[in-house]
C-alpha cells in the first residue's frame, strides 16, 4: 500500500485548513492509500540527520516553501512542486509567467523594490503608473490569500498613501475590471483537466471571494473559459490549481490569479464534486 503525507500550516487555527487536509485524507483512503496529516511544524527539518519511513508522496497544502523544498530534497514527490507554490504565492512572479505565455489578464505593472525607510515618491514612476492605468485601479501585495491584501484604489490620495504604506513590500498595480466588479469564476484544474467550477458574486464587495461575503453557484463554463483556465494552470506549472477568472467588457475571461493550494470545501458544497478524489487519482497516475 502506498502512503502519503498531507501537510497544512499549523499556525493557522481556522478549522478550514484542517478540513482541507481531511478532505484529501478521505480521498486517499478511498483510493487505497495510507495517509497521515501533519501540521508543517510537526516535521523536523534536520538537514544533517538521516531520514527514514518516508511517504511515497506529499500533498502540500501550505506555502511553507522551505519545508516543501526540504521534503523534495529527500526524493519525495511533492504536489504541487515547491517552485510552483512559490510562483503562485508571489503574485508578481505569477504575473510575469502568465504574461510571458500570453494568458489574457488585466493590464499589470509591477512595483519596483523600495526599502522601508526610503521612498521614490518623486521619481516619476508612480506618476507614470497612475497615468497609464488611471483610477480606479487595483493594488495587490505579492502575497495574500482569500482576497486579502488586495486594494481598490479610487482617489489619488488613496493611491499615494498606499504606495507609501507598502514600502518594503513586493506589490503590483493592476487595471480595475469594472465589468467584473464583485463577480468571478473559480475553476479547479487537476492535471490539465477542469474538474469543477463555480460562479461567485458579491453585492457588498468588489471581490467575489466567499470569505469576504460572496455567494456561489454552479456554472457551465464556455470553451474560452476552459481554455484560459487550463493555459493559466499550465503557465505556472501547477499539477492542481484554483484559477480565478474575471469577465472583461465583452464577457470574455481574464485571469485574476492562480492558486496552488485552492480550498475545495466550498466548491464541493456548491457543485457536489470532490476535487480531492481527482487530485489523488492524478498523483497516483504520475508516480506509478
Amino acid at each position: 500500500m502506498k502512503s502519503c503525507w498531507i501537510i497544512y500550516n499549523g499556525s493557522l487555527v481556522n478549522d478550514k485548513f484542517r478540513d482541507q487536509a481531511e478532505l484529501i485524507q478521505e480521498a486517499a483512503e478511498r483510493a487505497g492509500v495510507s495517509p497521515r496529516i501533519y501540521k508543517n511544524y510537526e516535521v523536523l527539518m534536520d538537514v544533517t540527520a538521516p531520514t527514514d519511513s518516508l511517504p511515497d508522496f506529499v500533498v502540500f497544502l501550505d506555502k511553507d516553501i522551505v519545508l516543501a523544498t526540504y521534503l523534495q530534497s529527500l526524493g519525495i514527490p511533492v504536489f504541487n512542486d515547491p517552485e510552483v507554490i512559490e510562483r503562485c504565492d508571489n503574485k508578481t512572479k505569477q504575473a510575469i509567467a502568465l504574461a510571458h505565455d500570453q494568458i489574457p489578464m488585466p493590464r499589470t505593472i509591477l512595483a519596483p523594490k523600495v526599502y522601508p525607510k526610503f521612498t521614490i515618491r518623486d521619481s516619476g514612476y508612480y506618476e507614470r503608473v497612475l497615468s497609464e492605468l488611471e483610477l480606479p485601479m487595483i493594488i495587490k501585495e505579492a502575497r495574500g490569500s482569500f482576497g486579502m491584501n488586495v486594494y481598490l484604489i479610487e482617489t489619488e490620495q488613496q493611491y499615494y498613501e498606499k504606495v507609501d504604506e507598502l514600502r518594503g513590500v513586493d506589490f503590483l498595480f493592476q487595471e480595475f475590471i469594472a465589468s467584473s466588479r464583485g463577480r468571478d469564476i473559480r475553476v479547479n484544474v487537476v492535471g490539465q483537466q477542469v474538474i469543477a467550477a463555480m460562479y461567485r458574486h458579491s453585492e457588498t464587495d468588489f471581490r467575489a471571494n466567499i470569505t469576504n461575503g460572496g455567494v456561489a453557484e454552479v456554472v457551465e463554463l464556455t470553451d474560452e473559459q476552459i481554455d484560459v483556465a487550463l493555459r493559466a494552470a499550465k503557465s505556472v506549472g501547477a499539477d492542481f490549481a484554483g484559477v480565478d477568472l474575471l469577465f472583461d467588457r465583452d464577457e470574455q475571461p481574464l485571469v485574476c490569479e492562480v492558486n496552488a493550494a485552492a480550498h475545495i470545501r466550498n466548491i464541493y458544497n456548491v457543485t457536489g464534486i470532490n476535487v480531492a478524489d481527482a487530485m489523488i487519482a492524478y498523483i497516483l497516475e504520475v508516480i506509478r
